[in-house]
């Protein structure tokens, strides 16, 4: 039977915690949007009338296509070209979903993303639904067709897994933007000594570029080598300039809850850089260039009022 009006309303009312549920458990806004759209498609299909508690069913379809993909993401990013980073989202975005609690602030920020690559379909499905979303362990249990004892020991290896030895710290917006106005004038200095004061001892960077955008194939690792990447990251060059097209506007702002750099070339975000901030220092920046996953931020850009850039780089 076709869905009727009603049918429908009932799917659109859960779309929005159905798209921050799949962008957690996949990194990707695309591949979350397809799986929210097939979750329809299976909507659609399935003889509604009869579904008792369409939330549950809905959560269930989408978790367990979720797993399918990422079982076969893992297998593309063995061939990814140089280093693979999620997808970042933007300050505002309605995708970033709940931020009511610090579990759900930090199970979207950028850092706890890339640490959830560590992890097995299973433990990060639990991981996402039991900290972001607060699901019981019984209702976790009943959609990956598991006992509620398992869920409970996945959820302690997750957190295990995710736990990297360093303490996040909770600050707020203006805070986030005097850290990325210190960071910034640091790497515009020209001199390695005030970025080394930054960092931590084992700071690493990282990037992403697809492929498309050149960045290095692996991290560097220590605060030597990361302020000396910095400085040269921010030196001006014909070449750099070449490459995106133009003299990127830098503005300090936030994506996934975390202080960041934005690269805007005519209205088009052509970086973005989350730093990861923790009591001892900055314990890493995570750098996506890669175009194929800034648009989304470009068309919410867009809709900001992001006022001034601080600088001009290259």
């Amino acid at each position: 039977m076709p869905l009727t009006a009603e049918d429908v309303d009932r799917f659109e009312a859960s779309r929005a915690r159905l798209e921050t549920i799949a962008y957690r458990l996949l990194g990707s806004v695309g591949e979350a949007e397809d799986a929210v759209q097939e979750t329809f498609l299976r909507w659609q299909a399935a003889d509604v009338d009869r579904i008792e508690v369409p939330e549950a069913w809905l959560t269930k379809v989408l978790t367990n296509l979720c797993l399918n993909q990422l079982t076969s993401a893992r297998a593309r990013r063995e061939t990814y070209v140089g280093q693979w980073l999620p997808e970042p989202l933007l300050a505002g975005d309605p995708m970033l979903g709940p931020a009511e609690t610090v579990e759900q602030r930090e199970s979207v920020s950028y850092a706890v993303l890339t640490l959830l690559e560590r992890l097995s379909p299973n433990e990060r499905a639990v991981y996402v639904l039991r900290e972001a979303f607060d699901y019981p362990h019984r209702e976790i249990a009943e959609i990956l067709d598991i006992t509620e004892a398992a869920s409970q020991q996945i959820l302690h290896r997750a957190k295990k897994h995710v736990a990297d030895g360093k303490t996040r710290t909770e600050i707020d917006k203006a805070a986030a933007r005097r850290i990325v106005e210190e960071f910034l004038a640091a790497a515009a200095s020209g001199q390695t000594e005030p970025l080394v004061r930054l960092l931590t001892a084992d700071a690493i960077a990282i990037g992403d570029g697809g492929g498309k955008v050149p960045a290095r194939a692996r991290a560097f690792e220590g605060a030597v080598a990361v302020a000396k990447f910095l400085r040269g990251l921010f030196k001006p060059s014909e070449i750099k300039r070449a490459i995106v097209g133009g003299a990127p506007e830098v503005y300090a702002w936030t994506a996934n809850g975390e202080p960041a750099v934005v690269a805007v070339v005519d209205g088009r975000v052509v970086g973005v850089m989350c730093l990861e901030v923790t009591a001892e220092g900055i314990a890493a920046f995570r750098n996506q260039v890669n175009p194929d996953k800034l648009e989304r931020a470009t068309a919410r850009w867009a809709t900001s009022d992001h006022g001034e850039p601080l600088f001009n780089a290259f």
